[in-house]
């Protein structure tokens, strides 16, 4: 079988791929390196690049190759790589057929200028130096939404990019079935409030010493710096451009040890996901992470479930005591282990603590689906945001900076993507119980620094299997059911009920 339909495919879109790869190697220097006067050009080339890219996977020959497989691997099992590539690329295939190439050029070029119109406006508060360009990238991801085709909402088509299989209406309904609870929650927190002191963690720390605690932290988890590197950004992420070349990085506060620190803990959760993908997978559309629900799964669970667990200080506040003896030397574990789990009202969605998070995120899954339905105008969103942050929180944003420009997201075109995060919350807790389920000495070993038995249940359960299954197939063969909110708030209601007495 050396000249297979199915090896011919593989090879087919593999090509395809690199192109993509190609990229996103592009993207992450424009946000990384690449000196701001390259803005223009570089988004020439992204938009040239993405074109060519389209139009080598959205061709006619790429529906005659998994036609031609379909048939050719009949009877395979579903599990099978070989059934999984065809429904995978078919899929992927069905929808980037609708998308005329030159629109696709079209978003990447906006949404490449848009990232330095984002940060401009960022660094200045000025939300009206933005709102051109974030008007042409919300106009062209409604188009974008019309080519695709949906049956409900608008929203459906641009979820389902980055969620396979899920709607609007299920998501509203996921997210209405915790949100009393975590409300209720938060309103207990706050009338004990002042009975956790965080003024720990908001002492000056030297960013190079940050740094290399971060970095032994998340090489004591398990990020390979063989095959990956850490980077500063104005808004952290991870990208991959192969399982061999990981990139993730974050931003640092000299006045506040939480955000690089967890930040790094999160994107390495996304980075070792990647590093985890089958080597058979690479190159092809089976490679990296199910979905951006999962992916979020895996970041929440090392930056909170194990990060900010009572049990990991055991093992690592005296680590951290050695880089900051003056600053942190006489804090003991439970004071420490309080004061990064202090919950307030933040404006900051990824300086947030975890029982606010989701919080963050329905405002902006309803901010998002009235945009996409017309109901709320690009023009008015800073004042939109203002009124639901207040409505939500309690308070308002005092600066666009901390208000409707904190995310990096719509300006990457990338409407449908918030609701993964509150998903991932929920999974991450729905996964570690069942891996704790199945050994059942895992929170001790993370209390003497041992992280191989959870990270190898990771590998097992979530990152050996790739983009084979949507994330509620993958979910329930790891769980056996769906995913759910039962974990995460009994997690919340537990956790959060012995920080502050309840």
């Amino acid at each position: 079988m050396s000249d297979s339909k199915y090896q011919q495919l593989v090879a087919h879109l593999s090509e395809a791929h690199h192109l993509e790869r190609a990229v996103a190697i592009l993207q992450w220097d424009q946000q990384v390196k690449m000196p701001t006067g390259g803005a223009p050009q570089r988004a020439a080339q992204l938009a040239v690049l993405s074109r060519i890219a389209h139009e080598a996977f959205a061709q006619d020959k790429t529906a005659r190759l998994l036609e031609d497989t379909e048939r050719e691997i009949d009877g395979m099992d579903y599990d099978s790589d070989e059934a999984s590539m065809v429904r995978v690329a078919k899929e992927e295939y069905r929808l980037a057929s609708k998308l005329p190439a030159e629109f696709v050029a079209e978003l990447t070029r906006a949404t490449s200028l848009g990232r330095g119109a984002w940060i401009e406006a960022r660094a200045t508060n000025t939300f009206r130096t933005f709102e051109p360009q974030l008007q042409h990238i919300i106009d062209l991801t409604l188009q974008r939404a019309e080519y695709l085709g949906y049956d409900e909402h608008p929203y459906d088509a641009l979820i389902d990019e980055y969620e396979r299989g899920i709607t609007t209406a299920q998501v509203t309904e996921i997210f209405g079935a915790h949100k009393p609870a975590l409300v209720e929650l938060i309103a207990a927190v706050q009338e004990n409030s002042d009975t956790v002191d965080d003024s720990l963690v908001h002492q000056q720390f030297d960013i190079e010493k940050q740094k290399q605690f971060a970095l032994d932290v998340i090489k004591a988890y398990g990020f390979d710096f063989e095959r990956g590197r850490q980077d500063v950004s104005v808004h952290p992420f991870c990208t991959h451009f192969s399982r061999g070349d990981v990139r993730i990085t974050t931003r640092f506060h000299d006045d506040f040890l939480n955000p690089a620190l967890f930040g790094m803990m999160h994107e390495a959760g996304h980075g070792m996901y990647e590093q985890g993908s089958p080597e058979r997978f690479e190159g092809t559309h089976l490679s990296g992470g199910t979905s951006l629900g999962v992916h979020e799964s895996q970041s929440r669970l090392w930056e909170n479930v194990v990060g900010r667990s009572k049990g990991f200080w055991i093992w690592a506040l005296p680590k951290l005591q050695a880089y900051f003896p003056d600053e942190l030397g006489s804090a003991d574990v439970d004071s420490f282990y309080k004061a990064i789990n202090k919950v307030g009202k933040s404006f900051i969605r990824v300086e947030s603590d975890e029982s606010t998070y989701n919080l963050h995120i329905m405002l902006r899954f309803e901010l998002e689906t009235d945009m996409v339905s017309g109901k709320v105008k690009v023009r008015d969103l800073p004042e939109e945001w203002n009124d639901r942050f207040e409505s939500f929180f309690g308070i308002t944003p005092p600066t666009d900076t901390l208000g409707v420009l904190q995310d990096i997201h719509w300006s990457m075109g990338l409407v449908g993507y918030f609701a993964t995060y509150a998903l991932g919350n929920l999974l991450s807790v729905q996964y570690y119980n069942k891996a704790v389920q199945q050994h059942p000495g895992i929170p001790d070993e993370i209390a003497s620094g041992k992280f191989d038995t959870l990270r190898n249940w990771m590998q097992d359960n979530i990152y050996q299997h790739g983009r084979k299954f949507t994330s509620d197939e993958l979910t329930r063969r790891v769980t056996g059911e769906s995913i759910q909110s039962r974990d995460y708030m009994q997690y919340l209601q537990t956790k959060f009920g012995e920080i502050y007495g309840l």
